[in-house]
């Protein structure tokens, strides 16, 4: 079941001065394009920051990365799955992110909890109740300020994959197109949620007006007010 007993999940977030933004959705969603942008506002604006991405962003972090995204290791289990997104993160955590923000740096991190509860709770289906309970340990109960959705449908994103130059599908992008779906729905379902957290935006526009709504409903409410 991935179905929570609770209604909204209540974080008790570490306060930091500076921000926390995560960047989630299906592959093929964006995301990459979109941080590149906040990140050239926040150069301009003067606002220091660190950009960072999981599986990944320490030594320790990159080579599980190449473990968990490794298409010849698709004997890997569901829970090995789990346990090792999750070790990725709590070195992310305590190595760069915490530190970070200590120093009042902002922090954009390409996936972070939500991916779990997306990928490992809708996707292959563990209960979303003890994947919390994981991911509060492994964080220390940090939690983003913000959680940028990019929701897109999956023939838009597959084709966006499909199109990527001299790159080869990884072990999780290889999944079919139901895993994909269940991942999408997930995520539909997590930022229902916590509409105070997430912001939900149509990747499936052009590129152009999803920058606009970006910067209007992002930019000018957390950065420019």
């Amino acid at each position: 079941m991935t179905r929570s007993r609770r209604d909204k999940p209540k974080h008790h977030r570490l306060s930091f001065p500076a921000k926390f933004i995560s960047f989630e959705g299906i592959d093929g969603c964006g995301k990459s394009t979109l941080m590149d942008q906040l990140a050239n506002w926040l150069t301009t604006a003067g606002i220091p920051f660190l950009r960072t991405r999981e599986p990944g962003g320490t030594n320790i972090g990159e080579k599980i990365r190449q473990i968990l995204l490794d298409p010849a290791c698709s004997e890997m289990s569901s829970r090995a799955e789990v346990l090792l997104y999750s070790a990725s993160r709590a070195q992310l955590t305590d190595q760069v992110i915490v530190s970070a923000m200590k120093k009042g740096s902002w922090v954009l991190t390409d996936r972070f909890v939500d991916a779990t509860f997306a990928y490992q709770g809708f996707g292959r289906g563990f209960d979303l109740d003890r994947l919390r309970i994981i991911q509060e340990w492994t964080t220390k109960d940090l939690w983003p300020d913000r959680t940028v959705l990019l929701d897109c449908d999956i023939d838009t994103a597959m084709s966006r994959l499909g199109a990527r130059d001299g790159t080869d599908r990884d072990r999780i992008e290889q999944e079919d197109r139901i895993f994909h779906q269940k991942v999408r729905n997930g995520y539909l379902a997590l930022a229902q949620n916590e509409p105070e957290r997430f912001l939900v935006l149509d990747a499936s526009k052009p590129l152009e007006e999803v920058i606009a709504e970006f910067y209007e409903r992002f930019w000018l409410v957390e950065v420019a007010r």
